[in-house]
């Protein structure tokens, strides 16, 4: 071989050395930046591509996770409800959004992945919301699975709520894993802090209110998997809980709950909101039943004209951002000495814009009468 590479013109010879000088440490140099590795919500170790370009989000609400980010443009499919037409929508990451109604379908809505259209589709990852109720191991598995089916990488987190501290603390985590797959970090870190400081502010508005002289409230017609009329509630709803404000159904835990009228009637609350979403079920929903119930009719917050509309709570997830843009109208509604500054409407804009890049407050509220943030006439 020797020998025959000497009898070779010497520009040939110069050009294999040089072919060899570069073509081995460009082939090294790409080996080494093309993946990282990140850990997701459940220990599992994933290996990913460094430079995302597409993603699929798979789960009620993953999407919105993504919008939070600013890395909407990395979407490359969607789910069956992305591609749904709403007659209401309070999502506000979809409305800001059209574009995700265009682009390929990977599965039905709730997770319920298809993997041929995934490799059809083939993304660089899939971001996955686990299914809430799951035990860590079942989530693993899934997760495993889908990854094994597609050959695509999977990074599985819970969606999280601002419901508990801990719940809390899955929702920026979640945030962290994607912000750190998707070369997000700082704008993860960006939205935990401002999320922080907004709760941290209304919590200081109320602190020092006597337990004694904590008003009371229900809220009802929370949409959960659909929308419900007025016996659906939260007995842990965020706002009531940074505003101190006795919440009548606190007593029953931490997650969605239905109850019945008649406990509505016994707690008598000084003040019922109502979020709007529940208009959906026809007939004004809950706001109706307050309406046209003689029970319900005799509320001391309905005779007193303090019954309030709130943006919906939970669309495909719970609406972070509607939260607590909701919190500040609450709190201006119950104590408006502890928010004389605060404009609820200007205030939910600046809440959305952070979330979102814009807002689309407007837009959410026209969809559902204009009830949202405001007196309701009973």
């Amino acid at each position: 071989m020797t020998r025959v590479l000497l009898t070779l013109p010497w520009k040939i010879l110069t050009l294999i050395a040089l072919l060899g000088l570069v073509a081995v440490p460009a082939v090294m140099a790409a080996d080494s930046s093309a993946d990282k590795t990140v850990t997701d919500s459940y220990g599992r170790s994933v290996t990913i591509p460094a430079d995302l370009k597409e993603v699929i989000c798979s789960g009620s609400g993953c999407l919105r996770y993504l919008t939070y980010l600013g890395a909407q443009d990395l979407a490359s499919g969607v789910d069956s409800i992305e591609k749904e037409a709403q007659k209401m929508d309070a999502r506000g990451y979809t409305l800001l959004n059209p574009q995700f109604k265009d682009l390929p379908l990977f599965g039905e809505f709730r997770g319920k992945d298809d993997p041929e259209k995934i490799i059809a589709i083939s993304p660089q990852v899939i971001f996955k919301i686990s299914s809430s109720g799951q035990t860590d191991a079942a989530t693993k598995e899934e997760a495993d699975k889908l990854s094994s089916k597609t050959s695509t990488p999977v990074v599985m987190m819970p969606y999280g709520s601002l419901r508990t501290a801990e719940e809390q603390e899955q929702m920026f985590s979640t945030l962290r894993i994607i912000g750190e797959a998707t070369g997000k970090e700082d704008r993860a870190e960006e939205l935990i802090s401002y999320i922080k400081d907004t709760i941290a502010d209304l919590e200081s508005r109320t602190k020092d209110i006597p337990e004694s002289e904590q008003k009371t409230a229900y809220v009802g017609g929370v949409s959960y998997a659909g929308a419900h009329g007025i016996i659906s509630t939260e007995p842990a709803y965020p706002p009531f809980i940074w505003d101190n404000i006795k919440n009548v159904a606190g007593k029953m835990g931490t997650q969605h709950a239905d109850v019945a009228k008649e406990a509505i009637v016994d707690w008598d609350p000084d003040y019922i909101f109502m979020d709007i979403g529940t208009i959906q079920t026809g007939n004004e929903g809950g706001i109706g039943e307050l309406k046209t119930d003689p029970a319900l009719a005799g509320l001391k917050a309905v005779k007193d004209g303090n019954v309030y509309g709130v943006l919906p709570y939970n669309f495909y997830n719970t609406n972070y951002e509607n939260v607590l843009a909701d919190a500040y109208f609450i709190g201006k509604t119950v104590y408006p000495d502890r928010f004389a500054d605060i404009d609820p409407k200007a205030k939910a804009d600046e809440i959305m814009t952070e979330f979102l890049g814009s807002s689309p407050l407007e837009d959410i509220n026209s969809q559902y009468d204009d009830l949202g943030l405001t007196k309701l006439n009973i």
